[in-house]
């Protein structure tokens, strides 16, 4: 949602590794031919996976949108748009997407690239003049309406997709598997760098995780998951707490840090949670 402007990159990469990384499950072995009719083939494990598998990146998208949008339908939110007054102007779609704050541009530009004279390419130069700021200079009074207008366009939800992908998710799951953390671990990051983009700034994810590891160490680095993970999440409250926007800390206190209390590591159903007072069940 917050993340600062980055440059785009080319639509050849639309097939990057958003939704590639499909676990695998291993057979049986057989029984060798020498063994007992009776003998049963002995089972390999199924190989762990992670946020990116296509089931638990939908349980994500549903856990962001219950702190996002009020609502575990996350695929209605295609359409949404409004400012709501926390200096970053227009917040709009499935993941937030900021007019201030230039993931919103990116998004448009995308978009506009995939599907030229879209009805929101007209905005461009308005969104270009209005980055970092929360003016609404050049898109009021129609631009909310032809956003409405937009998400009714599968090419502009592919476009939501590939961007939040490219921006939020994709950088989350990978700084997750590097740190040897699961798919909660990875969670948590997605869900911080929606809230405090990556840039440089002291609340962003890589100063997050870099607070963090002043108090513990990933697994990757020999660290204990939970304890990294409990590091993680005091860091990422001790960010929200810096802005009064964020300042309510429940997606933390009565969501993520009910699912590792109760050791549920690889963020496995069924899921009970709240954020800001609100109660939400995935079975």
């Amino acid at each position: 949602m917050f993340a600062p402007h980055r440059k785009r990159i080319a639509i050849a990469a639309l097939l990057g590794s958003a939704l590639l990384a499909v676990p695998v499950t291993a057979h049986a072995t057989a029984a060798p031919a020498s063994a007992p009719a009776s003998a049963s083939p002995a089972a390999v494990p199924a190989k762990a996976v992670g946020l990116d598998d296509p089931a638990k990146k939908d349980i994500a998208m549903q856990i962001v949108s219950s702190a996002e949008n009020s609502s575990l339908d996350w695929k209605a939110q295609y359409k949404y748009i409004e400012d709501i007054d926390d200096g970053r102007g227009y917040t709009a779609g499935i993941i937030g997407f900021c007019s201030g704050t230039g993931d919103m541009l990116d998004l448009v530009e995308y978009y506009t690239d995939v599907k030229p004279g879209n009805v929101l390419a007209k905005y461009l130069p308005a969104l270009r003049k209005v980055d970092g700021t929360d003016s609404h200079s050049g898109l009021d009074p129609n631009f909310t309406k032809d956003w409405a207008k937009a998400a009714q366009d599968a090419e502009f939800k592919k476009a939501q997709d590939h961007e939040r992908d490219r921006v939020y998710f994709n950088p989350a799951v990978g700084q997750g598997k590097s740190d040897g953390v699961g798919t909660l671990g990875q969670f948590m990051y997605y869900d911080a760098i929606v809230m405090h983009g990556n840039g440089g700034d002291s609340t962003s994810f890589r100063n997050i995780r870099k607070r963090a590891l002043s108090k513990a160490k990933p697994p990757a680095q020999g660290g204990n998951e939970t304890t990294w993970l409990n590091a993680f999440l005091d860091a990422r409250v001790w960010a929200m707490k810096q802005e009064e926007a964020h300042s309510d800390t429940s997606r933390v206190d009565t969501a993520q840090r009910v699912f590792l209390k109760k050791g549920n590591l690889n963020l496995n159903t069924p899921l009970d949670w709240k954020v800001y007072g609100d109660s939400f069940h995935i079975g």
